[in-house]
């Protein structure tokens, strides 16, 4: 990997992005400057706290927060997604999201490679924010062709097209 790469589009009225793991390409410090440099309102972490730390990017909230920015943790397993049990933190996830979103603020999605973990939040919020699922996932793709990489993320992601907000896989 050459960098942090953030790959980011307009979503009502703000800026939604989704990247990789700072540090995962081995420059935590050069990935966090890139970051900071952004300055996003809400760094949402889909990482686990393993793959986290296996990266250097234990710090990682308490660099972001020092920066401005508010960071929000939302691990779900590397292919996987998220349990009935994180509903409600979705619920919170989505809404901080939506409210920096609607404000003009940046919001980066992450996960270790960028793609599909943080393609199936970052699809779930752009649906959430009023999208249509197909158009937004053609937008996705077009910046990030590998979002969303298996059927239960897809299943997923498109939760928000019913208005579903309880972070159910159907």
């Amino acid at each position: 990997m050459a960098g942090l790469v953030i790959h980011a589009l307009h979503v009502g009225g703000g800026v939604l992005a989704l990247g990789p793991l700072p540090g995962a390409g081995g420059d935590l410090a050069a990935d966090l400057a890139h970051l900071v440099g952004w300055k996003p309102a809400l760094v949402i972490s889909m990482t686990t706290g393993a793959e986290m730390a296996a990266a250097g990017a234990g710090g990682l909230a308490a660099a972001l927060k020092g920066a401005g920015a508010r960071w929000i943790g939302f691990a779900v397993a590397d292919f996987g997604v998220p349990g009935p049990e994180q509903g409600e933190d979705w619920a919170r996830a989505s809404a901080a999201a939506l409210a920096a979103l609607a404000g003009g603020g940046r919001v980066l999605v992450h996960c270790r490679g960028g793609c599909g973990r943080s393609g199936m939040a970052v699809l779930r919020l752009m649906i959430e924010a009023g999208e249509a699922p197909g158009a937004a996932l053609g937008r996705l793709r077009a910046i990030r062709p590998c979002a969303v990489e298996t059927r239960a993320q897809m299943t997923w992601a498109l939760g928000g097209a019913r208005g579903r907000g309880d972070g159910g896989t159907g």
